[in-house]
């Protein structure tokens, strides 16, 4: 049999959708559809890369500085894993002694698989945190995030979402929001990639914390990488008067090195800060140093001497002050599960 000779594309879609071509509804607007889809096809012809988030605009300045991880007094985490896929550990910390906080204990669990993650933890107080991540695809993202105190006015709970396109992120976050009067404080945040190597955006804060009273706040925000992606630069600005500005720069595979700017030029209040860190990744241990204008110099080493032991030692130096703070800490991880019911390949 003689095959029959195959239909035009252009006569397909035609048959398919007759109203197109004979008067549809949609044919007034239908030069705004053509419009938009000139503007898609040229926007994917740039090849612009993805921005990353606002949340993680100085994600990398923040893993080489030691703010988010130097302690002082004595700390102990104790990790037992009982799955890898799924993901499922739970920890005991420990931590006392400190100058700033008082000694504490806290139990944590964490549960993570393709599309949920869960975390949860609660102290000797009986104040409980949770956090529950669901994501409904690779790029988009719901989060809630809660947190029970015995203390009155210390309770939260976030709503956020998260989503990512090819070269734009949009997060929308609100906090201790009410539906009956509408308080709470909602955050909107827009990153956009212009080129291949700048992105710029925006994030809004809108505070109502009674219904007679409320604020809104714009902040700028710009982001500089490099080509080979071995530096980033960010500055982000307020109305406010308010500056902050980081800088990023790769070394080498083991060097990573850090700056940033915190200027506040207000009326009744000037100042700037200025911290430079760096941080080292050996083959078994990661050090990290920085110092600031205000006068701390302040150090961590995480020395981890098997795959499941690390200890930690931290300090820190007050020169304007005449204090010092030093920390000693120790991680345990350890799982009584053979590599086959973790999920891992079987070992030689």
């Amino acid at each position: 049999m003689a095959s029959s000779p195959p239909v035009p594309v252009k006569e397909t879609l035609l048959d398919a959708y007759p109203t197109l071509s004979q008067g549809s509804y949609f044919a007034p607007i239908s030069p705004l559809f053509n419009a938009y889809d000139r503007f898609a096809l040229w926007r994917a012809d740039l090849g612009l890369p993805s921005p990353g988030t606002v949340e993680n605009l100085q994600k990398e300045t923040k893993t080489t500085h030691l703010s988010n991880f130097i302690f002082d007094g004595a700390r102990a985490d104790l990790t037992k894993s009982l799955s890898m896929n799924p993901l499922f550990q739970v920890t005991h910390s420990f931590a006392l002694g400190s100058q700033t906080s008082p000694s504490s204990y806290n139990f944590g669990a964490i549960f993570g698989s393709t599309k949920v993650f869960l975390q949860g933890g609660v102290d000797h107080d009986g104040n409980v945190s949770g956090r529950f991540n669901y994501g409904w695809t690779p790029s988009s993202v719901s989060k809630l995030q809660v947190q029970l105190s015995q203390q009155a006015g210390h309770n939260m709970i976030q709503l956020e979402h998260d989503y990512q396109g090819a070269d734009f992120s949009l997060n929308a976050k609100s906090m201790n929001p009410s539906p009956i009067d509408g308080t709470g404080i909602y955050f909107g945040s827009y990153l956009q990639s212009i080129t291949k190597n700048l992105a710029l955006g925006c994030e809004s804060v809108y505070q109502r914390p009674t219904p007679d009273v409320s604020e809104l706040s714009t902040s700028y925000l710009a982001k500089i990488t490099g080509t080979d992606k071995n530096w980033i630069a960010t500055a982000q600005t307020q109305g406010l008067g308010v500056l902050q500005a980081t800088y990023w720069q790769k070394l080498s595979e083991k060097v990573e090195v850090a700056a940033e700017l915190q200027l506040i030029a207000m009326p009744n209040r000037r100042e700037a800060i200025t911290t430079i860190g760096a941080k080292y990744d050996l083959r078994l241990a990661t050090f990290r140093a920085q110092f600031d204008s205000t006068g701390k110099v302040s150090a961590l080493l995480e020395q981890r001497f098997t795959p499941t032991f690390a200890f930690l030692i931290s300090g820190e130096i007050d020169h304007m002050k005449a204090g010092a703070k030093v920390g000693v800490g120790v991680m345990i991880e350890s799982s009584s599960l053979t590599p086959e019911e973790m999920g891992m390949p079987p070992q030689p």
